[in-house]
């Protein structure tokens, strides 16, 4: 946020009558302030603030029925239609691990939460909506039209908080999220060693927080035997190739909150302007090639033999999205996910950071 003067609720509902075609990320920014302020602005119209307790709103969720899940981070939209269920509880981590809807969640950064109603011409569209102590978004919930409406507004009901000001506080920006780490002192032959000991691709970040090593620090350090960057247009490729070889892939987009991820085929893969659309029935990504820096090929030793994954960054250095072939535990990595990460076009590396 910068330091002019933010309009009041009063002035954002009226900025929101006025631009009534212009998404909230979007509005916000042009209005100097956050989504979840935009959001709070409409507390007692069409808005009710809710408590973001995560594993009462998880267990809660299941009974709901058919919804459309949405994480996103500045440069991917990531959507699932399906059902909250096999849900795991926890207040470090929390997961949801159903068929469609697939999540890792850290509760610890959902800071603010709202039910939302919006009149979109004769109907009414319901969405619960979480976002960080920022005020950006980590994760909404978007009723359909099989969705049970009674099971919603009694979980609203439980998560209502006693606080409807049509305000909320947010905190500066954390620039310090994944920046690139100042002065890392670890070696490459360090590095190599406890990549090269890897047994399970979660152990990774456990080794850069013990190596004090950003992740795009790792993958341009480690050596082209385990990491090569390929050309930026890789992605799109990547998507064409898996939807025609109807090859089934992992497709993980994240924020400092939540992951959410898709297992299985893509299909209808349409590029509009900078977006790679995927527009499937049950999944739908909307991607900005216009953001990304770097892509990357990371080869990772597990028990089951090494494992690839497509990592794209901005320039920032933050991943936006990652991709793996679809594989489960204790299998080995696809073959034709395999052959086909390792022969899309690689360009010179650069030095390492």
């Amino acid at each position: 946020m910068d330091q002019r003067v933010k309009p009041s609720p009063h002035e954002i509902r009226r900025a929101r009558e006025d631009n009534p075609k212009t998404r909230e990320r979007d509005l916000a920014a042009q209005l100097g302030i956050s989504e979840a302020e935009l959001v709070a602005a409409h507390c007692g119209d069409g808005v009710v603030r809710v408590e973001p307790r995560v594993n009462d709103l998880l267990t809660g969720l299941e009974a709901v029925g058919e919804v459309m899940a949405l994480t996103r981070n500045e440069s991917a939209v990531h959507e699932k239609i399906g059902i909250y269920d096999k849900v795991v509880t926890g207040n470090h981590n929390a997961m949801v691990l159903g068929e469609n809807i697939d999540l890792r969640i850290f509760p610890k950064i959902w800071a603010h939460g709202f039910a939302v109603e919006k009149r979109d011409g004769g109907d009414i569209r319901r969405s619960l909506q979480f976002f960080d102590a920022t005020g950006e978004a980590v994760h909404k919930v978007h009723l359909r039209p099989a969705s049970n409406l009674y099971a919603y507004q009694k979980l609203v009901a439980g998560l209502e908080s006693s606080n409807q000001e049509p305000t909320v506080a947010v905190s500066a920006s954390g620039a310090e999220e994944e920046n690139e780490v100042q002065g890392a002192v670890a070696s490459v032959d360090d590095l190599r060693d406890r990549w090269s000991r890897l047994t399970d691709v979660h152990q990774f970040f456990g080794m850069l927080k013990t190596l004090k090593l950003s992740r795009r620090q790792a993958v341009r350090m480690v050596g082209h035997d385990y990491a090569w960057l390929v050309d930026n247009d890789a992605v799109g490729a990547m998507f064409h190739h898996a939807a025609a070889g109807e090859m089934p892939i992992m497709c993980f987009v994240g924020n400092r909150g939540c992951i959410q991820i898709h297992s299985g085929p893509v299909r209808s893969i349409k590029p509009m302007g900078p977006w790679i659309n995927v527009l499937d029935e049950t999944f739908h990504l909307h991607l900005r090639t216009d953001h990304i820096h770097e892509v990357w090929a990371v080869r990772k030793p597990t028990k089951d033999g090494h494992v690839t994954s497509l990592e794209v960054y901005g320039a920032d250095g933050r991943m936006i999205i990652q991709f793996f072939g679809k594989r489960h535990e204790g299998e080995g990595e696809r073959d034709d996910w395999r052959f086909l990460a390792e022969n899309l076009p690689r360009i010179p590396s650069p030095t390492a950071a």
